[in-house]
């Protein structure tokens, strides 16, 4: 544990790391800055400017979905210079171990777990084959951006555009952190 000495107090670095991690956690669960602040014993004021230091993008939250792709490391790499919200990005190798390394009951909890994250995001850009892509729009319940990367069924990995993921990048007025 760190403490810092300040004038005649001495300050756990720690209890503050953890209180403000609780403070961001109970915000991402829909808590109000006023809730918080009243339950914890500080300004409603203090909320909002850790908010702000940690900012990293204001407006729609967004997920980013493909498969299979040749150049993984690379699209992970730009969404993540996007502050994409929510990502699955597989080879063709990845996306059959996923299925086949899990009894049906696993895979069914994953797959609804997954769904489940996805919804609640406000725009999904989906990158995969036509029929995954349709079948992708019609479980999710927000706005999708779909680009078919081949006909049903795709059997070996895909090279993904990475300007083609900047342009949609761009449409939604999503900034690089670079």
């Amino acid at each position: 544990m760190k403490f810092i000495r300040i004038g005649n107090k001495t300050v756990s670095l720690e209890k503050i790391l953890l209180a403000v991690e609780d403070i961001l956690e109970m915000r991402g669960r829909g808590f109000s800055q006023q809730d918080i602040a009243e339950k914890i014993g500080i300004d409603r004021s203090f909320v909002s400017r850790l908010e702000c230091i940690g900012e990293i993008r204001k407006g729609q939250s967004v997920g980013f979905i493909a498969f299979p792709v040749k150049n993984k490391s690379e699209v992970i790499k730009l969404i993540g210079q996007y502050g994409v919200d929510f990502h699955i990005v597989m080879t063709e190798e990845e996306r059959n171990t996923f299925v086949k390394e899990k009894s049906g009951v696993e895979l069914l909890n994953s797959v609804m777990g997954l769904i489940t994250e996805a919804r609640n995001l406000d725009t999904i850009i989906v990158f995969a084959s036509d029929k995954r892509g349709r079948l992708i729009e019609a479980l999710l319940d927000c706005q999708v951006i779909r680009k078919d990367i081949g006909q049903s069924p795709i059997t070996s990995d895909v090279y993904v555009s990475l300007d083609e993921i900047k342009q949609i990048f761009d449409a939604l007025q999503l900034t690089s952190n670079l």
